[in-house]
């Protein structure tokens, strides 16, 4: 059996990855899941755009409209949904603020979000809440529900006659769960709850991301799909489009969604027209072999750490290259705690990861890309190992 196909252990490096990422080789960088890295085949093509842009600003700034237009239209098919139904944006940060100024609230209602929600996306909720009188709840998801139809559950008996929007994570940032699978946002719509989905991992991870049944998805393609930061969308249902209110007025206003959403002026648009060669360079290493890869690879990650240090993981989802393990009561459980395990693993060990706070004890995540090796996970361990005996 080829070696990176293994059901045991960890895999092999992917042939034709060597070189591929200009990552600081004295760096362990276990956090690929919150910036991700710029492959070297698309660093030059958005070189190549920067150089042109700068021969003749008037001149790319003149066909730019059709250009990300066409970059759209490719992405598009990449992430299984049409191009009118998606806008280009900055990130998920963005998206989430064009959805929440789109979707009308009133005093009394009430939007759903959970505990596993990324805090910027739920800050965001709750200001708007705030501003319109809503009233937020927040649905408590067990670390250890054991699947998808228990979190399916859970949110659904948050639901009352008053709750008019939710605002779900597909795949959970700080515990790398599955949240809005198709089963939860049908039955949300069959109650006729506006959803909201952060997709903010998914492209390129998932090999079909977008959620038909969500009224708003957006996703980072920075992350998993390799492209230049500050490189996202957002999909919206056509009953929608028509309603989307821009952060910003443009000169695209007037052609409507999902123009009016993407033009501002001077704006540096050379990540959205790299962004299909990110998933070009994934093609051509074969998409799902590149996701077998890096899935078993944290899990591998997971196995070493669990078992090294007698953490526990927490329940993982199929084809996430992420997973997460419970801290023992004591270490991260605030935010200036797990910010200050974080500071440690790199001061002392040039350790990137990342620590989440969580009442009775952090969630620690570890990612999965190929770069990683698995001794990185030892070295992990053996670092995390001294900080939490306190030496």
């Amino acid at each position: 059996m080829i070696d990176d196909l293994r059901t045991d252990g960890p895999p092999a490096p992917l042939p034709g990855t060597d070189g591929l990422f200009t990552l600081d080789p004295a760096v362990v960088h276990l956090n690929h899941g919150s910036y991700g890295t710029v492959p070297v085949p698309v660093q030059r093509v958005q070189e190549r755009l920067r150089a042109e842009q700068e021969r003749d600003p008037d001149g790319f700034f003149a066909g730019l409209p059709g250009r990300v237009a066409a970059a759209r239209t490719r992405l598009a098919a990449e992430l299984g949904t049409g191009p009118d139904r998606l806008a280009l944006v900055a990130n998920v940060t963005e998206a989430v603020a064009v959805a929440l100024d789109s979707v009308p609230l009133a005093p009394g209602d009430r939007v759903l979000v959970t505990d596993h929600g990324y805090g910027a996306v739920t800050e965001a909720v709750r200001r708007r809440a705030a501003e319109a009188g809503a009233e937020v709840c927040t649905v408590r998801l067990p670390l250890d529900a054991p699947d998808e139809d228990a979190v399916r559950d859970a949110v659904l008996a948050g639901c009352d006659g008053r709750t008019v929007l939710a605002v779900l994570d597909q795949l959970s940032s700080p515990t790398a769960r599955r949240i809005a699978g198709p089963a939860l946002l049908a039955a949300l719509r069959g109650r006729g709850v506006t959803t909201v989905v952060d997709g903010a991992h998914a492209p390129g991870m998932l090999a079909a991301p977008v959620e038909p049944d969500a009224d708003f998805w957006f996703g980072n393609l920075h992350k998993w799909a390799f492209a230049p930061r500050a490189t996202g969308v957002l999909a919206v249902r056509p009953e929608w489009s028509g309603r989307v209110r821009p952060l910003a007025l443009s000169w695209e206003h007037h052609r409507g969604f999902p123009a009016s959403v993407e033009w501002r002026g001077t704006y540096d648009y050379t990540p959205w027209l790299a962004a299909p060669a990110g998933f070009d360079l994934l093609h051509g290493l074969g998409a799902d072999r590149v996701r077998r890869h890096n899935e078993r690879l944290a899990a591998h990650g997971q196995a070493v750490l669990a078992g090294r240090l007698g953490l526990e993981p927490l329940p993982a989802t199929p084809g996430v290259a992420m997973r997460a393990l419970r801290l023992p009561a004591g270490h991260g459980e605030a935010d200036e705690a797990a910010v200050a395990l974080m500071a440690e693993l790199w001061r002392r060990h040039a350790i990137r990861t990342v620590v989440r706070p969580w009442p009775g004890g952090g969630v620690l995540r570890v990612s999965a890309q190929l770069y990683n090796r698995a001794h990185e996970y030892e070295r992990l361990a053996d670092g995390l190992a001294g900080l939490l005996a306190g030496r």
